[in-house]
Order: structure tokens, then sequence, then C-alpha cells
């Protein structure tokens, strides 16, 4: 719709909620307090009870923070690898959203709507952009979760079929489930062509007797797209033509980076591809995804370990190889995480009053902050950035525009940012 700064997106998920106050929302105030018993309008009690103020034990940071490279940005130990690319980074620490439970934050974040059938971001994108490359999907969701939304997080809904999310293996699943299904085809090449050849006239034949329809036409386009994927995906997919040094700078081979080290270097081959939107999710299938420390934050660090160099690498590759410029990574939660102890323990509940996210590349303005959260970091406060507005501005980079995005449904225009959303010009670099 205008000129685009990226022209891909990679979604980094990191599903259950990291805790920003532990991370790169830096908070004095929360090592001044911290044991001590103070009165926070807690998201869960209003939306169980319509309580505030409720009497809550401040809980300072676990990780040490520091001011990081020549932007001197914020950012804890708990990331170390990633802090090290803090001059690449655009943070938004005033990011707030809908719901307070993970099902329904989790379908905002990737659909715009916390209850309601809607696309999710990627096929947005999709739909807007088109594919560049005819062989192989357009949106590929690696590793996603069953739970919290499940296909719904990379689904079509009313858009038309084509535009669904691909699925490459699943949450908490081994590095060898990371494959499409069926893609193998054991017939020779010309067995093959002959097939697709009498598919492809079979579906022309019906599609001259339901003209327009346009179901029909989606599943017979992704049916000459599964044929081609046979023939093109899995040279992508093999990363055993990486050399040894890509893969140690992904962590590959290494116990606790090995599996989200390929799920990231797999990302770069799809986008490297012409894959238009990958997203990947760190998380499980559990009723509490893998960030969602309630009682254990120290299980942070396992989870920051496993993801922080493969991330760090996936940055130093894109920029290396001068995908960076027109590849926009976003990077967070569905949520943060409360600045005091849920139930006085050693946990925190979620928080989706004020959080921070990260975007990197792409035209997104490289060691900049915007916006703050209170004191404690708690909630937002300033030049407050809602979920949709933060979808808007993705759009906006990738040269979309949100308000005119738009697809009309039983007789009603609906859009990714429905509800309201603005473009956040100031970290536009």
């Amino acid at each position: 719709m205008f000129p685009a700064r990226a022209k891909r997106v990679i979604f980094l998920f990191m599903q259950g909620g990291v805790s920003h106050v532990d991370s790169y929302d830096y908070k004095p105030r929360l090592d001044k307090d911290d044991g001590k018993q103070l009165p926070f309008d807690d998201a869960r009690a209003i939306a169980n009870s319509g309580q505030r103020g409720s009497s809550k034990r401040v809980m300072k940071p676990l990780w040490k923070f520091a001011q990081r490279g020549q932007s001197g940005r914020w950012a804890s130990d708990l990331f170390p690898e990633v802090a090290r690319h803090v001059d690449d980074l655009c943070f938004l620490h005033s990011l707030h959203t809908e719901g307070v439970a993970h099902g329904p934050a989790t379908l905002f974040l990737h659909c715009g709507s916390t209850n309601f059938i809607r696309p999710s971001m990627g096929s947005w994108v999709l739909y807007g952009l088109g594919t560049e490359n005819a062989n192989l999907p357009g949106f590929m969701s690696i590793a996603p979760s069953s739970g919290n939304g499940g296909p719904r997080n990379y689904g079509n809904a009313f858009l038309p079929a084509v535009y669904q999310g691909t699925g490459l293996g699943k949450a908490g699943g081994s590095p060898s489930e990371l494959a499409i299904r069926n893609l193998t085809n054991p017939l020779s090449l010309a067995d093959k062509q002959s097939r697709f050849d009498l598919l492809r006239e079979m579906n022309a034949e019906q599609l001259k007797r339901s003209p327009g329809d346009a179901e029909l036409e989606a599943v017979a386009a992704s049916y000459e797209l599964a044929g081609r994927m046979q023939a093109n995906a899995p040279d992508v997919l093999d990363l055993a033509k990486e050399t040894a040094e890509t893969q140690k700078l992904y962590g590959i081979n290494e116990k606790a980076a090995d599996t989200f080290g390929r799920q990231c270097l797999m990302a770069r081959r799809l986008c490297e591809s012409g894959v238009r939107f990958v997203q990947v999710t760190y998380g499980d299938n559990s009723a509490n995804p893998a960030w969602d420390q309630h009682s254990n934050m120290p299980k942070h660090g396992d989870h920051a370990e496993a993801v922080d160099k493969p991330i760090a690498g996936l940055l130093v590759d894109l920029k290396r190889r001068g995908l960076l410029e027109d590849t926009l990574v976003w990077w967070g939660g569905e949520f943060g995480r409360t600045p005091y102890a849920e139930g006085n323990g050693t946990g925190r509940d979620h928080n989706p009053g004020g959080f921070t996210v990260w975007l990197a590349g792409g035209g997104a303005k490289p060691g900049f902050a915007f916006g703050a959260t209170d004191d404690f970091g708690h909630l937002a406060v300033q030049d407050k950035v809602h979920m949709h507005d933060l979808h808007a501005t993705i759009l906006h980079l990738l040269g979309l525009d949100h308000e005119k995005l738009t697809f009309t449904y039983t007789g009603r225009p609906f859009r990714l940012t429905d509800v309201h959303g603005r473009v956040v010009k100031e970290v536009i670099g």
C-alpha cells in the first residue's frame, strides 16, 4: 500500500510470558522495596472479584541489570548473549493487552481477538502481500502449541484457505519432529509428475463445474503447492547443508540450546527462501506454558539458557547475510509478569497491564526504547502501546495500512486491528 521497510517477519513467541522486570525493564524501586507489602491493582483479582489495592509483597529481580552497548539500554543477565546486541534492538516498554489468562491473551496476540474466530496475523500478512516463493507456504509456524488457541494461532479463519499457516513440529517436541508430514514421496520423478498432471486436470475440470467456489479453488491450490513442496521443501529444511560454524552460532549440538537453535536456523532458511511470515514458539503443550513461573522464578534461567544463544545467533546470521535490513524480528510473549510475588511465594503472576517486547531489523529504530511502565514495572503509564498498536506498526513496516487491510465476511469488513490501533511511528527508524 506504500513503500515497505520489511519484506518478512520472524516472530519469536515466548509462550507463557517472560518477566519483563527480570529481563529488560529495569526498576530500581524493586530493589529498594523488596519484601514490602504494598497495594497493587492486580489484574487477576480485578477479573475474579473486582478487588483493587490487593496487598502484595514486592519482589526484586533475580538477575542483575546493567546498561549495555553504545545505546546504554538496560538489560539483565537473564539473556547475556542477546544483551550483546541491544544496539540492534528496539524496545517497547509500555505494551498492554487484553486477557488475563493464557488462552485469551495468546489469541489476542496472534489474532487480535480474545474469543471470536479471527485470522492470525501471519494469515493477514500473507493475504496482504502474497508469497515470494510459489514452491513453499508463505506462512509457517515452527513448533506451535496445541493449547491456548492451538491451530487458531496460525489459522486463516474466514480468509481463503490458501492463507492458512503450515505447522512444523510441535511445542516441546524433539528436533526430529521438525518436519512436514508426508513431504517425501518414494515414486520416481516421472511417476510423480504424471500423478501431479492428472490431479491438476481433475481439479481444473471440477473447478469448471463450480466457478467462483473459493474453498474449492483453495483446495486445488493447496494440492498443487503440496506437489511443488515435495520437490523443493526437503532442501530448504535440511540443516545439514549449513556450515559447522553457523550451527555452532545457533547453539546446535549444545544440550540446552540445540532444539530452539535448530528452530531459529530453520526460520532463517525459510525466510531466505521466500517465506513471508515465520513464527517460532518456545513453549510446550501444558496448561502452564514454559515461561509461566507462578511459583519458581529461577526456572526462567533454564528457559533463557535454551533460547538466548539461538536468538543472538539468529540476529548475527541475519545481519551478516544482509537479511536483517528487510526482515523484522519480533520477540515477546502474550503478557509480562507482576513485580510482586504471587501468593507471597517465589513466583510471579500474569501481567497484561504493562510489559516489554522488542523488534529488530525491518525498519525498527535500533538501540531505541519507547514508552515506560510505572516505578514498579506494573502498569504502562507513558506512551502506552496497545497490542493492536503493535500489530498496526508491524503491518506498517511491511507496507500495509492496518485500516485498509480488510476482508468482508458475512457482510461486514474485518481487519486485524478490528477494535482500534495506531501506528507507533516513533519506533520506525
